[in-house]
C-alpha cells in the first residue's frame, strides 16, 4: 500500500485539517509513515500567519527537492494557508511539487493524490528513461485553492490514537474581523458555521470510542453562527452549541479556541459560571495594551475594556487560568505604548501566553503602514515581555504545590518515557510517575514541584481533585 507523511505549520485549526486529510487517505487505503523518506506521498500543511511559518514551509519543501530526484513517483504537496495565498506561483521555485490545496479544499486531497499516484504510476511504466524526473513536466501539477460552498461541513472525519482522550473539533471555518496585522480572512474566507446538531453527533462519536476532553476550535470561536443561526432565549448561537455539547454523556471536559474579547457577552460569562464541563481556562487573545495600538490593529476594544472582561472571567469561575496572545513592535509601536502593554501584562498576571514579532503579511493594512519598527527593536521587546511572562506562569505553577489536581493523562512524557504526562483543568502540563494503564483516564495528581511550565506530582487515590 502507498504511505503518505504530512508534516503541520501554525495553530490548531491546521493539526485538525492534517487529521481530516489523514482520515481520508487512511479510508482509501493508504498508510501513515513515520517519516518523509519512507513515503510515496509528502504533505506540508501550513500556516501564514507569521512570515516564519512561511520559510520554514518553504525551506523544508525545498530540501524535498533532492528526494524528489531520487524517488521520482512520490508525490509532493502543499496545503492550507500558503497554499492558498500562493496558488499556483508555489510552482515556479519549486517545479517537484504536485499538489497545491487551499484551505477550503481538504476535502478533495484524497481525490487529487489518487489521480497524482495513477498519473505517475502509469508514466513511470511507459517510459524508456529509468532515470526519469517528473521535475518540470506541467502534467503532474494540480492547483486547487478556489472557494467552496459548505466545506466547513466537510472537516468532521478523524482518526484517533490507541487512548486518545482529548480531540479538537472545527465548528466554524474563516473570519470577518479584518485585523490589520492578519492575513486569515484572505486565507481561510469568510465566516461559515456547521451546524449544531452536526458538531454534537461528531462529539458524541468521539466519546464513544474513549475521548474524555473537546476542545471547539474556530477563528473566531465565540462568534460561532452568528450570520446561519438565531438568538434563543437571549442566548447566542455560540452558547447554544456549548450547552449542546456539554449535554453529552460520557463528555468530562470542554474548551473552545480562540475567541476574541467582543465575543464575550453576558450570556457566555454566564455560561462559564454555570456548565461546569467547561474547563478553568479561557485564551484570551491581547494583542496589545495600548488603546492607540489596538485602534490600528482594528481590534475593536480597549485595554480597560479588556481588563474590565478579565476581572468579570474570573468572578464567574474562581481560578480560571487566562492566556493570551501579544504582538510586539507593530507598526507605530512607541516605546511609550509598549511600557503600557507591559504595564498590564503585569497587572493581570497571565498564566502563560504567547508573545510573538510583529511580521508584515503581503495584502494586509498593517504592512503598507508607515513607522515599521527595526527587528532589532522588536526582538528587545519580545524577551521583555516574556522575562514579564515566565515570572507570572512561575508563579502560577507554584501556587499549585502541595494541592490536589485532576489531569488527563494524555501518554507517556515527551521528555522522560518513564514517567506520564497530562493536563489539569486549567490547561498546565503535569508530569508523573504511574502505569501506563492510566493513559486515557482522569486521575488526581498530588503536585510537589514546579519548574518553569511544567509541574511534578504523584496520583492519590482518594479525593476529588476540582482544577
Amino acid at each position: 500500500m502507498p504511505k503518505f507523511f504530512i508534516k503541520t505549520y501554525g495553530c490548531q485549526m491546521n493539526e485538525r485539517d492534517s487529521e481530516q486529510v489523514a482520515h481520508s487517505l487512511m479510508a482509501r487505503g493508504y498508510e501513515r509513515a513515520a517519516h518523509e523518506i519512507e513515503a510515496d506521498v509528502v504533505l506540508l500543511n501550513t500556516c501564514s500567519v507569521r512570515d516564519m511559518a512561511d520559510q520554514k514551509a518553504l525551506g523544508k519543501m525545498g530540501m524535498l527537492g533532492r528526494l524528489a530526484k531520487e524517488r521520482p513517483h512520490v508525490v509532493f504537496g502543499f496545503l492550507g494557508c500558503m497554499a492558498q495565498a500562493g496558488g499556483e506561483s508555489l510552482l515556479k521555485n519549486l517545479p517537484h511539487v504536485d499538489l497545491v490545496v487551499g484551505t477550503q479544499k481538504f476535502h478533495r486531497v484524497a481525490d487529487y493524490v489518487d489521480e497524482l499516484v495513477a498519473k505517475k504510476a502509469t508514466h513511470s511504466a511507459g517510459t524508456s528513461d529509468p532515470g526519469y524526473s517528473r521535475i518540470d513536466d506541467p502534467r503532474f501539477s494540480i492547483v486547487d485553492v478556489g472557494e467552496e460552498v459548505g466545506s466547513q461541513s466537510t472537516i468532521r472525519d478523524q482518526e484517533l490514537l490507541p487512548r486518545q482522550a482529548r480531540a479538537f473539533v472545527s465548528v466554524m471555518q474563516g473570519c470577518n474581523m479584518h485585523c490589520t496585522f492578519c492575513i486569515v480572512p484572505q486565507t481561510r474566507g469568510a465566516e461559515r458555521s456547521r451546524s449544531i446538531n452536526e458538531i454534537v453527533r461528531e462529539v458524541r462519536d468521539l466519546v464513544a470510542r474513549g475521548v474524555k476532553e473537546v476542545t471547539l476550535l474556530g477563528q473566531i470561536v465565540n462568534l460561532y453562527g452568528r450570520h446561519e443561526l438565531p438568538k434563543i432565549d437571549k442566548k447566542s448561537p455560540f452558547v447554544q452549541l456549548l450547552e449542546a455539547v456539554h449535554a453529552i454523556d460520557g463528555l468530562e471536559r470542554l474548551r473552545f479556541t480562540s475567541p476574541h474579547p467582543i465575543g464575550f457577552r453576558d450570556d457566555l460569562i454566564d455560561a462559564i459560571s454555570r456548565l461546569p464541563k467547561l474547563a478553568e481556562h479561557v485564551h484570551l487573545p491581547l494583542q496589545s495594551g495600548s488603546n492607540k495600538i489596538l485602534k490600528a490593529m482594528h481590534r475593536a476594544y480597549t485595554a480597560e475594556k479588556y481588563v474590565d472582561l478579565v476581572e468579570r472571567i474570573r468572578q464567574a469561575r474562581d481560578g480560571t487560568a487566562i492566556t493570551t496572545d501579544i504582538i510586539v513592535g507593530f507598526p507605530g509601536e512607541t516605546e511609550d505604548d509598549h511600557k503600557q502593554t507591559r504595564n498590564l501584562v503585569e497587572q493581570i498576571q497571565f498564566d502563560n501566553a504567547f508573545v510573538f514579532r510583529y511580521s508584515p503579511r503581503r495584502g494586509t493594512p498593517a504592512a503598507e503602514m508607515p513607522e515599521q519598527i527595526d527587528e532589532r527593536v522588536k526582538e528587545e521587546r519580545n524577551h521583555d515581555l516574556l522575562r514579564i511572562v515566565n515570572e507570572s506562569a512561575r508563579r502560577a505553577g507554584e501556587r499549585l504545590i502541595g494541592r490536589d489536581v485532576e489531569v488527563l493523562c494524555e501518554g507517556l512524557s515527551k521528555t522522560n518515557p518513564a514517567r506520564l504526562m497530562g493536563r489539569t483543568r486549567t490547561n498546565k502540563i503535569i508530569v508523573f510517575q504511574g502505569d501506563g494503564k492510566v493513559i486515557g483516564e482522569l486521575v488526581n495528581v498530588r503536585i510537589e514541584q514546579a519548574n518553569g511550565f511544567s509541574l511534578y506530582g504523584t496520583p492519590v487515590l482518594k479525593g476529588r481533585a476540582t482544577f
